[in-house]
C-alpha cells in the first residue's frame, strides 16, 4: 500500500473513475487548480456506467471551449437535456443495485442545483464521493499562485488515452456489477459504490499496485 502523501494536486473530472480514487487514496488534502487549461477528450466532463447491454458514457454538455480556456471559466449548457438524461441513466443502471438507495438522493440533490460553472458540479460531485468513502481528505480548489509544489501531481493522468500510465497504479480488482458476465474494469466511482456500498474502500486497496 502506497505510504501517505500529504498534499496531490490533480484535474477537475467529473465523477472520476476508480483510478483517479487509488491515486489520490492516500492523500490528506487534494488540490484542484481552478486556473488550469481544460483537458480536451478527458474526464473532466465525462464518466462511464454500465448499463444493460454496453458501457455508456455520460457527458455534461459545456458552451464553446476555447484554445487553454481555464477550467473555473468553463460553463454548463443547461439548454441542452442531459441533466435528465444523466439521472434517469443512473437510476436506469443502478436502480437495483444494493445501495443505490443509499447514495442516489445525496447525488440527485447536487444535480438539482444546477451549477452554473462545470468545476463547481464536479467539485461538489467529488465530495460526495469522498464522503460516501468514508475518506478524511480535503479538497480545495484555488488557483495556481496560491498553493506550494505538492507531494504528488497526477495532471493529466487519469485520463482515458493514458492507459499504461494508468496500469502503473490501478489493477482491475473484481467485484459484483449489475448488468453483464464480463467484469468491466474503471468505471465511474458510482458503479463501485451503488455495488458495493462499505466494500468499496476494500475493492480500491485491493486495485492498487503496489510495485
Amino acid at each position: 500500500m502506497n505510504k501517505v502523501v500529504p498534499v496531490v494536486v490533480s484535474d477537475s473530472l467529473y465523477l472520476p473513475p476508480l483510478s483517479y480514487f487509488i491515486a489520490v487514496k492516500a492523500s490528506k488534502e487534494i488540490i484542484i487548480p481552478s486556473d488550469e487549461p481544460i483537458l480536451r477528450q478527458s474526464y473532466v466532463n465525462k464518466a462511464k456506467v454500465l448499463l444493460a447491454n454496453k458501457t455508456e458514457v455520460l457527458s455534461v454538455p459545456v458552451f464553446g471551449i476555447r484554445k487553454k480556456q481555464e477550467i473555473k471559466d468553463v460553463r454548463i449548457d443547461y439548454n441542452q437535456k442531459w441533466l435528465n438524461v444523466h439521472l434517469k441513466g443512473l437510476q436506469s443502471a443502478y436502480g437495483k443495485a444494493p445501495f443505490f438507495e443509499y447514495f442516489y438522493s445525496d447525488l440527485e440533490h447536487v444535480y438539482l442545483q444546477k451549477h452554473a460553472f462545470l468545476i463547481d458540479l464536479n467539485r461538489e460531485l467529488l465530495t460526495l464521493c469522498l464522503k460516501f468513502l468514508r475518506w478524511n481528505v480535503r479538497l480545495m480548489v484555488i488557483e495556481k499562485k496560491d498553493f506550494v509544489a505538492p507531494e504528488r501531481d497526477i495532471r493529466g493522468l487519469i485520463h482515458p488515452k493514458r492507459l499504461m500510465d494508468r496500469d502503473k497504479i490501478y489493477i482491475p480488482h473484481k467485484y459484483q456489477q449489475i448488468f453483464g458476465a464480463n467484469f468491466v474494469p474503471n468505471l465511474s466511482i458510482v458503479d463501485l459504490l451503488f455495488c458495493e456500498g462499505p466494500m468499496a474502500e476494500t475493492i480500491l486497496n485491493r486495485s492498487e499496485k503496489t510495485n
